[in-house]
């Protein structure tokens, strides 16, 4: 007899199925979306925006924005302002522009202007023509809904298929036209079982925000791979009340794919370890004689270098790779 998860399977097959990016964009951005919930995100997983590190990384920005002239920040997927904050705190003469599916949050720094998201890969229509802006997209990209395929026992890459309510997966049609092509060029696949996060939104929503730039410096930041370090079983994943879960897309969990960061249109793809490093984080902790002559200033070093050792850390957050674009 078929075991449950078989007969669901084919259930669905038969019903014509929902395809990973459809099901992923009502998941996180529907009415009852994940993103939508009250308490936002931060209910959920901590990232590198939040606490003492997103007071260190938005130095770093800011001293990238001053190296450039850049006068105007704009967070892209902001939360509830986390980042923002930071920022605001750390130059009070910037302009700050966070956007983001829900609408402004309590507490942001006076003067932040907030644009609301329609969700996924589409951006608000009043973000458009930025000047000087320096434009981060700070794990923005990994949760831009992308189609999911597999190699199936033919040696075909077909879609997959999958049920909102229990993330049961089953076969799609094959992969035709402009996502085969974006695999074939940047994730060729041959083997029955190896998995293609077809990148082709994310490049798209990339291209989308590049164009609302006049002139500025625009930054993806995110977990990703280049061309021949695809992860052949993929990298779709779910977090649910800090724990790593099945990835099931409705709507209790946030859903994140790594991105391949090298099919975005970019001058520069560097780790965050070398870009911060650029930007004067210092992860050395500090001399012990300071802690002699000023202890309160100690702590405050020591504090700074635990956070820049974090962000830069192999293993964790120093793996994000930035994908850097000049605009203009």
């Amino acid at each position: 007899m078929p075991s449950h998860r078989v007969c669901r399977a084919i259930t669905v097959c038969l019903m014509g199925g929902i395809s990973w990016r459809d099901a992923w964009q009502q998941a996180l951005y529907g009415p009852r979306g994940f993103y939508r919930a009250a308490g936002g995100p931060g209910r959920h997983f901590t990232t590198a925006t939040h606490g003492v590190l997103g007071r260190a990384l938005a130095r770093a920005l800011v001293q990238l924005a001053g190296d450039r002239g850049l006068t105007h920040i704009v967070d892209i997927g902001a939360g509830r302002g986390e980042l923002l904050s930071h920022l605001a705190a750390a130059d009070q003469g910037l302009r700050l522009t966070g956007v983001d599916v829900v609408q402004p949050p309590e507490g942001l720094p006076p003067g932040v202007v907030w644009a609301v998201s329609p969700g996924g890969p589409a951006l608000p229509d009043s973000l458009d023509r930025l000047h000087d802006a320096l434009v981060v997209a700070h794990e923005w990209l990994d949760v831009v809904p992308c189609d999911i395929a597999e190699v199936d026992d033919d040696g075909v890459l077909r879609h997959r298929l999958v049920d909102p309510a229990t993330g049961v997966e089953a076969w799609g049609d094959p992969v035709v036209g402009s996502a085969l092509g974006w695999a074939e060029r940047h994730w060729p696949a041959s083997l029955p079982g190896h998995r293609v996060e077809i990148g082709e939104s994310r490049d798209e929503a990339w291209a989308g925000l590049l164009a609302r730039i006049a002139s500025g410096v625009a930054i993806a930041v995110d977990y990703g791979h280049r061309g021949g370090e695809r992860p052949v079983e993929g990298t779709l994943t779910a977090y649910r009340s800090g724990n790593l879960a099945d990835p099931v897309p409705d709507g209790s969990c946030d859903l994140t794919a790594h991105v391949a960061m090298d099919t975005l249109d970019h001058d520069d793809l560097i780790d965050q370890r070398t870009a911060l490093r650029g930007l004067g984080l210092d992860s050395t902790t500090p001399p012990m004689s300071l802690a002699a002559r000023e202890p309160q200033a100690y702590l405050r070093a020591l504090e700074e270098s635990s956070a820049a050792g974090a962000l830069m850390a192999r293993g964790g957050f120093g793996d994000f790779l930035w994908s850097i674009k000049h605009v203009g």
